[in-house]
C-alpha cells in the first residue's frame, strides 16, 4: 500500500472522475488481473529491446505497459538514484535519488518506441505534474525517461517538445531525459503486483483506475482480455 492517505485518494478521485474512463467492479477486475498472471512470458528476453520509464508508482506502470500489445513483460524497480541495491524502504525515504521505475521488455516490429512514448505521457494523469504522479508525491515517483542511445534521446526530446507546443498544458511536461546507467530490480512481492492484489484499497481506487483511464482512450492497442475498462 502505498503511503498517501486515504483521505487524499478519495479527494483525488472524487476530482478526476470526469476524466477518466469507467473502470470494472472489484471482482471483474480480480479476474482481468488474472489473464495478465497467465501470460506467457519467455524466460529468455534477450532478443527484445527495452526501455525504462518512471511515472509515480511503478505498481499500474507495469501492468498499464503489459496490457499494450507488442510488449512482452514489465519489471519494477529503482533508477536515476547513487544507492547500491536499494530497498523499497530505502527509496521510499526520497534520499536516495532514485524513483520508482519499470523496464518494458517489447517487440520493436509490433511496438515501436515513439508508440511507448505515447502510452507513457497519455496514461498520466497529469505530465506537468513535478517530483509525483496523482496523490504519490515525492523525488521518488518523479518522471524520468531513461534513454539509452542517443536515438531514444532525440525522440523523446523530440515528443516533449511537440507537447509543450501543443497548448494542451498550461506548464511544461515535467520528465526528465537522462541517460540510462544501472535498473534495481525491486523486491519480489512488487513484481506484476496488481496481478495478485486487486483488493488493496490503492489498487482498486488509484491504479485501476488510471489504467482504465487510458485504454478507454486506446481500446485498438490493447490486449484481448487485459483491459479494465467498464463494458
Amino acid at each position: 500500500m502505498k503511503r498517501s492517505s486515504a483521505c487524499f485518494i478519495l479527494v483525488f478521485i472524487a476530482a478526476s472522475l470526469s476524466s477518466c474512463g469507467q473502470s470494472v467492479a472489484p471482482q471483474k477486475a480480480k479476474a482481468i488481473a488474472g489473464n495478465f498472471a497467465k501470460d506467457d512470458v519467455p524466460k529468455d528476453l534477450s532478443k527484445y529491446s527495452q526501455a525504462t520509464f518512471a511515472a509515480g508508482c511503478f505498481w499500474h506502470e507495469e501492468t498499464l505497459f503489459e496490457s499494450i500489445k507488442g510488449v512482452i513483460d514489465g519489471v519494477s524497480g529503482y533508477a536515476g538514484g547513487t544507492m547500491k541495491n536499494p530497498t523499497y524502504e530505502d527509496v521510499e525515504t526520497g534520499n536516495t535519488g532514485h524513483t520508482e521505475t519499470v523496464n518494458i521488455y517489447y517487440d520493436s516490429s509490433v511496438i515501436p518506441y515513439p508508440t511507448l512514448l505515447k502510452v507513457y505521457f497519455e496514461s498520466q494523469e497529469d505530465p506537468t505534474q513535478v517530483n509525483g504522479q496523482g496523490p504519490d508525491e515525492g523525488t521518488q515517483y518523479r518522471s524520468v525517461i531513461f534513454y539509452r542511445n542517443a536515438t531514444e534521446k532525440e525522440m523523446a526530446e523530440n515528443y516533449i517538445a511537440e507537447l509543450n507546443k501543443s497548448g494542451k498544458y498550461k506548464r511544461p511536461i515535467a520528465a526528465q531525459v537522462v541517460p540510462y546507467t544501472v535498473f534495481w530490480r525491486a523486491e519480489a512481492y512488487h513484481q506484476h503486483y496488481i496481478d495478485y492484489n486487486t483488493d488493496n484499497p490503492y489498487v482498486q481506487q488509484v491504479s485501476i483506475r488510471d489504467i482504465a483511464r487510458f485504454q478507454a482512450l486506446h481500446p485498438e492497442m490493447i490486449k484481448p482480455g487485459h483491459s479494465f475498462v467498464a463494458k
